[in-house]
């Protein structure tokens, strides 16, 4: 089946379509995203302003169209801390539902780590033992910890790296004094979370996900994307702590020219470096590993976990199926779609 999964972010907006059964590996068939940084469009209140909400409910309908002509049979709809954490957060999806004829599940934060955690432990299997993972997005950074497929413990905080820098490191370069003063606030707020997963004991392996953990791998010397996800990737916490003076000292033009660095996550890559040192260190981690797979993929496998075990059944809220044949005679019309 070709499963569609849309995933509203804090600093994205992605379409992923892949090729999946049950008992197989999914395969990417087709993408479509926007750099959209919602977190960017909050207004003083914390709510999501006007145009936010109608430069996404644009990429929604864009992502509808897309997924018709390209033949989906299901899509997945959700979105994290940006949305999760806004004042109007319902009232966007509403309107989203509303206007783009899309439902959208708002993941929680625990949810969001357990996901990502899932597709970990797919990636790796039962043989790395106890796994720690560590992922930061634009509004939040997910922790999970566990040896089964769920993790025992997971855990979001308000330490994305879109957020820090907005409310933390608005000059470029820094001063040494912002980012001080932000390195206090992500141990302040890191340390009663990772008390937590102290009667785990110790991880067999510890994985960073998303892409800030795969950019500052990138710029310490960790193969390029090209070549191809079966390779091993690691990002020790000595080079982690040389890059992030490096680029303390680097205007956001700069850090554009570092390997892995893309114009839109080049301002956000000090407070994830900042992030990923400070997290490392609580936890008494001396290297991690980039691990390929991350939320979507965990979503995606669980819901083909649902047809394994339950066989086709109504979907939940955040899952829509979609019957082809309706879906590309509407593709030019997505407000008349039903998810």
């Amino acid at each position: 089946m070709r499963l569609g999964v849309l995933d509203i972010g804090s600093n994205t907006v992605h379409l992923l379509l892949v090729d999946a059964h049950p008992g197989a590996q999914p395969v990417a068939y087709a993408s479509h995203k926007r750099p959209l940084s919602l977190v960017r469009y909050l207004a003083p209140d914390g709510s999501v302003s006007e145009k936010g909400q109608s430069e996404l409910i644009a990429f929604v309908k864009e992502a509808w169209a897309f997924a018709g002509r390209h033949n989906a049979e299901d899509l997945l709809a959700f979105c994290t801390s940006a949305i999760r954490e806004a004042t109007n957060g319902d009232a966007v999806l509403e309107r989203v539902r509303r206007e783009a004829n899309v439902t959208m599940q708002e993941l929680t934060g625990s949810e969001e780590a357990a996901m990502t955690f899932f597709a970990v432990r797919r990636w790796y299997g039962w043989g790395a033992g106890t796994i720690l993972d560590f992922d930061i997005g634009g509004g939040s950074f997910e922790m999970a910890m566990g040896h089964d497929s769920l993790p025992a413990i997971a855990t979001s905080v308000p330490l994305g790296a879109q957020r820090l820098t907005r409310d933390w490191l608005p000059e470029d370069p820094p001063t040494a004094k912002s980012i001080k003063d932000v390195r206090k606030y992500i141990r302040d707020t890191l340390r009663p979370a990772v008390k937590g997963f102290g009667k785990l004991g110790a991880p067999n392996l510890v994985t960073g996900t998303s892409k800030t953990f795969r950019s500052l791998a990138r710029i310490a010397g960790a193969a390029p994307s090209g070549a191809g996800p079966y390779v091993r990737r690691i990002l020790q916490r000595t080079d982690l702590g040389l890059w992030a003076q490096r680029i303390s000292a680097m205007a956001a033009s700069d850090r554009v020219h570092l390997p892995g660095v893309s114009e839109a996550r080049a301002q956000q890559l000090l407070a994830g470096a900042l992030v990923a040192e400070a997290a490392m260190e609580l936890f008494e981690v001396e290297e991690l590993e980039i691990c390929p797979w991350a939320l979507r993929e965990g979503l995606i496998l669980r819901r083909l976990d649902q047809l394994v075990f339950d066989g086709p059944l109504e979907p939940p809220a955040h899952v829509g199926p979609i019957q082809s044949e309706r879906l590309r005679s509407e593709s030019l019309h997505p407000s008349r779609a039903r998810v």
